[in-house]
């Protein structure tokens, strides 16, 4: 067997077990996967919600339990989380293991968890970009990462490693490519991180305007509003990382959004109806790449049906 095979993964350890590292866990065991795959997470109700759930092979009591022997390490934590996780499992992690992360920000993990990496221990930080707006271990399911890009930020990590962890995400169903640390940070920004920011945005601002319209925000949604609701549902302690954690790149796209939506006032103030019609236009060839590039469907789930594990 080749060893960028990622059946050669003999044990898995996954830190954190909501929604990401319990769908890894199901993809895993759909793809044939023989890995011993163990879970930890720092609530005991989680830890037991995983138990009866069957996730992973066994569930431990503390995360440095949890990387004994283990030759990958995923840290499936909040972005804030990761450099305690990894400060405390430093000592315990086996020679020429590899640790990861899903985390949506890159450049602030990498600095939080390198430092504290013993030598010998190889360091290659993913992003799977794929998610719903549910988390929990019960949140899982194994056709998540299926056709979603998964990119991979080596920022110096061997070569061999690099290649046998991206071999496992494609055998997970995942697209995989290699990006810059910086570049990842930026690009996240734009496609994630600032959707999300105007998401949470505009249902604080709506929920303002249901104190004076007698529910009727909430009564008479949209798929407009119900889209911004859904995307605004998701783990606040997360994307509350996620923005203190990639502040510049963040900053830098919400000022050009900023500069674009002045542009669109001074359209409607003005009453240019024909640079309304042509940005509309513009912005809806982008949509319609979405949908060609197989990243979602037309349809209103947002062709996120969750199937049985």
């Amino acid at each position: 067997m080749s060893e960028t095979q990622p059946q050669n993964y003999g044990r898995v350890a996954l830190i954190g077990l909501g929604l990401i590292a319990s769908s890894i866990f199901w993809a895993m065991k759909r793809a044939g996967m023989e890995s011993h795959v163990t879970g930890y997470a720092r609530s005991a109700e989680t830890r037991e919600t995983a138990k009866r759930l069957g996730l992973c092979h066994e569930i431990v009591d503390s995360a440095e339990e949890a990387v004994k022997d283990a030759d990958l390490v995923i840290l499936a934590v909040p972005v804030g989380a990761m450099g305690p996780i990894a400060e405390a499992i430093a000592p315990h992690l086996k020679p020429g293991c590899t640790v990861s992360d899903v985390g949506s920000v890159k450049q602030e993990v990498i600095d939080a968890v390198r430092p504290h990496l013993p030598e010998g221990v190889n360091f290659v930080p993913t992003h799977p970009m794929a998610g719903t707006e549910h988390s929990g271990p019960d949140a899982g399911f194994a056709s998540l990462y299926d056709n979603r890009w998964c990119l991979i930020v080596p920022d110096g990590a061997p070569e061999e490693a690099t290649a046998k962890l991206e071999a496992f995400w494609q055998a997970l169903g995942a697209r995989t490519e290699q990006m810059e640390v910086e570049h990842h940070d930026l690009v996240c920004a734009v496609v994630s991180h600032v959707p999300h920011l105007i998401a949470y945005t505009m249902v604080g601002v709506a929920d303002d305007l249901r104190r004076v319209s007698d529910q009727e925000v909430i009564k008479f949604s949209a798929a407009g509003f119900r889209d911004f609701t859904r995307i605004a549902a998701s783990d606040p302690t997360m994307w509350r990382d996620v923005f203190m954690n990639n502040k510049q790149a963040t900053l830098e796209i919400l000022g050009r959004f900023t500069e674009e939506l002045f542009a669109l006032q001074r359209a409607i103030r003005t009453g240019d109806g024909q640079l309304l019609f042509d940005y509309f236009t513009r912005t809806r060839e982008i949509r319609r790449g979405i949908l060609q590039a197989g990243q979602d469907t037309d349809a209103p789930d947002f062709g996120r049906v969750k199937v049985e594990k």
